[in-house]
């Protein structure tokens, strides 16, 4: 182990997240200059939004930073934290086979039944390992919501990859939200900081060649990867997290993950409900998401990833306004912040009753 005393933790995190967003502007940059056609998607289908082909390799320098991160902590740190952690050993195994699963998923475009097998197997693993969501009185519901939590993010996760920048903006807030929680309420280790770090930086050299006019994708296995990672993280420090106050209420750890967690439930939400109205899987992709009607409303992709990086960003704010000022939780809090959550996710489904596809212009052959 180096020794680390004449450093503090703050000026550390500093210094690696620095080094990991310029790595991970240089793992992808390699990975999108020798890609060719090795790990490309084909837009011009009825699934993707963009009409060109693009290299979907963002999980691979994900998962690459993911373990870095992981390495850095046992060089600088020691290892008896992350050895004995059973939470982050769970975190690790269920993230990691996310990955793997994504990956096979981008290659062999692999079974729905598989795929959420190998999801509720993540989840099996975060109850098994301690890492289970603990809001309610009788375990066995503890067991159900902590399956639906994790199958839940995978997929949402996943249903949100959908556009330029959407889920990789989304992801950063949710990472900094994380971070900003521990910092307030106290509750942080160098290891969950030094992991959070790293795939926030991850994702942020990601970002710089997602955004609007992407020049890749983060493929399956980033947005598996990212669902599992962000599901377990939200259990540990938002569903089972206490506020600056030393205080666990029922109904503050339901809406705090709720409201961080708005933009891809509301999504998935809405895509569930208008697919069932139809008769149609909701499980079969297509361009019917709230971002696809946010812009068939006349906003650009990219100003559908600015709105949505607000939303999030907004309640982010109000979450750690609320951990850190609120003492004493009354009904009227639950009220109003669940009358929040609702808003937006109404919001959001209410553009699919306004934004409608505009009608392709007939063509002389047609």
């Amino acid at each position: 182990m180096i020794s680390l005393e004449n450093f503090s933790l703050p000026v550390i995190l500093l210094a690696f997240a620095a080094g990991m967003l310029f790595l991970s502007i240089g793992i992808n940059g390699l990975l999108l200059k020798f890609s060719v056609n090795l790990g490309a998607k084909n837009e011009q289908s009825q699934v993707r939004w963009a009409s060109t082909t693009k290299p979907a390799f963002g999980g691979v320098s994900f998962y690459i930073i993911f373990l870095i991160s992981v390495v850095f902590f046992t060089i600088f740190f020691g290892n008896d934290e992350l050895l004995l952690n059973a939470k982050f050993l769970g975190l690790f195994i269920a993230s990691s086979l996310g990955f793997l699963m994504g990956l096979a998923d981008d290659a062999y475009n692999t079974k729905p039944l598989l795929k959420f097998s190998v999801q509720l197997l993540c989840a099996l693993i975060f109850i098994f390992s301690g890492n289970m969501i603990q809001a309610f009185p009788w375990e066995w519901m503890n067991i159900a919501v902590t399956i639906l939590w994790v199958t839940g993010m995978m997929n949402s996760v996943n249903m949100l990859d959908n556009m330029d920048g959407i889920t990789a903006s989304f992801s950063m807030v949710a990472c900094v939200a994380v971070i900003m929680m521990l910092v307030i309420t106290e509750q942080f280790s160098s290891l969950s900081l030094v992991v959070l770090v790293g795939v926030l930086s991850g994702i942020g050299g990601f970002l710089y060649y997602n955004w609007n006019p992407s020049r890749m994708y983060m493929g399956d296995s980033g947005s598996q990867f990212l669902g599992a990672f962000l599901a377990g993280v939200a259990i540990q420090f938002m569903w089972n997290g206490t506020d600056y106050y030393g205080q666990i209420i029922q109904a503050k750890q339901i809406l705090i993950p709720a409201l961080i967690f708005i933009v891809p439930i509301s999504d998935t939400t809405t895509v569930f409900i208008n697919r069932l109205r139809k008769g149609q899987s909701p499980f079969v992709g297509g361009r019917d998401h709230t971002t696809h009607h946010l812009h068939y409303m006349g906003l650009s992709d990219r100003h559908v990833a600015i709105v949505m990086v607000a939303i999030s960003l907004s309640t982010m704010a109000v979450c750690v306004f609320v951990i850190n000022n609120i003492r004493v939780w009354g009904n009227q809090h639950t009220f109003l912040f669940s009358a929040l959550a609702l808003a937006i996710l109404l919001a959001l489904y209410s553009t699919t009753r306004f934004g409608k596809p505009k009608p392709k212009a007939p063509t002389k052959n047609s």
